[in-house]
Order: structure tokens, then sequence, then C-alpha cells
């Protein structure tokens, strides 16, 4: 089973999951790319999920729908296009023979969902659309600090070894603000050099994984009193854990 990022716009991933025969896409905000992928590998489109309702997660969707004949599945909880399968939290889903659990992780919107699953022969893997960025998270758009910290701590509890496939290349814009919070963190000055290295080769910093979000992504780390210690010297009543992650998610903002 291969995954692969499909470039859209000027900085999404529409992730591909494919066995050489069929596929399916995750957050397709526009179609050509998608139908080019599939017209080069030879490949079927048998599903389309979707995280959240932005145009530039689900532009593509009708066209695809309409073109490959492939099964949507979206949000519940969100405004969506039909017809799809509306999936809650705990659904499993089971394109391509897998099974993907369906986790809801509001915050970026109020009925965002991501998919988590094990792939046979590989690491498991994570869908979390605008939710989880590397080093970074979504803004909120419709939801709350409190939420955004609750979907964001769900997702740092799956295995360290899950590959975390964010819809957006903001990776090294997410790590500048991420060494002004910890600046002597090792691993995340470690990390951001190798992703400098990659983007000056024109190549994908993604997939990560959860396990090196742990260690260098400020927003899975603001329960870490160096984090909070930051936070707090910019804003002194941050002072329990959604304070301060609130604070944190303000400081990226303005930065």
């Amino acid at each position: 089973m291969k995954l692969i990022p499909i470039p859209a716009f000027d900085d999404n991933y529409i992730w591909m999951l494919h066995d050489g025969r069929r596929a399916l896409v995750v957050d397709p905000g526009d179609a050509d790319p998608v139908l080019a992928a599939l017209q080069q590998g030879g490949l079927a489109l048998e599903a389309i999920l979707v995280t959240h309702h932005h145009g530039d997660h689900t532009g593509g969707v009708e066209i695809l729908r309409k073109s490959t004949g492939a099964q949507v599945c979206g949000p519940a909880l969100e405004r969506m296009p039909g017809p799809l399968q509306r999936l809650s939290d705990g659904d499993v889903i089971g394109p391509l023979g897998l099974r993907l659990e369906v986790l809801l992780v509001p915050g970026h919107t109020a009925g965002h969902i991501a998919y988590w699953g094990q792939v046979s022969g590989a690491d498991p893997v994570l869908f979390c659309g605008d939710t989880l960025f590397s080093a970074g998270c979504g803004r909120l758009f419709e939801g709350t600090p409190a939420q955004m910290l609750a979907s964001l701590t769900r997702l740092a509890a799956l295995p360290d070894a899950t590959r975390v496939c964010c819809a957006h290349e903001y990776t090294l814009s997410s790590l500048r603000f991420a060494v002004a919070v910890e600046p002597d963190n090792a691993d995340l000055l470690a990390y951001q050099a190798q992703a400098q290295v990659l983007r000056q080769q024109r190549l994908p910093t993604l997939p990560s994984t959860i396990g090196l979000e742990k260690a260098v992504n400020p927003f899975l780390r603001t329960h870490l009193p160096k984090v909070a210690h930051a936070v707090q010297q910019r804003n002194p009543d941050a002072r329990d854990p959604v304070s301060v992650f609130a604070a944190l998610r303000t400081w990226k903002d303005q930065f």
C-alpha cells in the first residue's frame, strides 16, 4: 500500500493511498491533480475521505465523484454536499480493505474529523486535515481552545509510529515559531535543519510521526513546565492548561 502526497494550490496536500490498482484520496480540494495521478498510475478511485468543510479540502469532490463513481465519506456534524456517508466519532470504515477509525477532533472547525488506522505491512496512518500540522496546529475558526487542546491530546495518544498526514506544507513556518517557544530543544533544532534541506530540494516534509510531534510540536507540549513558562513570560495570566494553550495559539496567530 503506497502513501503519496499530491500537491495542490500553494501548499495543500491531497493524500492518496493505493495498492497499485485501487485508490482513496483525502481532502481533494482540486480534482485535476488527483485525476492526473490516477491516470498516471492506472488507478481506480474507490473512496474520497473528507475531514472538514473548507473549500480547499472539498472543491474537487463533486468532479471526482461524478467522473469515478467513488464513494464520498465526510463529517456528520458539518454541512457537506451529498451524496456522502456521514461519519461520527467511533465509526469504522473499510475502503481498500483497510480499517480506518473516525475520530472527532473539533477546534479548527466544529465538526472536524480525522481518520486513523493500521495499514498492512506498514506503520499506522493518520489523516488529520487541519487539526494537527507538523510543529503546529490549525487556527481556531469555529472551535474553542479547550476543544482543540482535547483534540490534540487525543491525537498525541495514538501510537508513536503513526504517520501524520497533514493537509498543508506549513512545516518550516511552524518550526520557526516552535523554536521561538523552545530555543534549546535539540530535537526541534535537528528537525528544523532536516526540514530545510527537504524543502530546498522541493520535497515534502510530510508525513511526520506522532512520536516526532510529541518531541517538537509546542501545541502537544503545553503540559511541560518549560513551554508553559515561555507562554507565561508573554501572558502571566495563562496558568491552567486551557489558558496556556489559548495564549500559545494567540502568540502563533500574531507571530
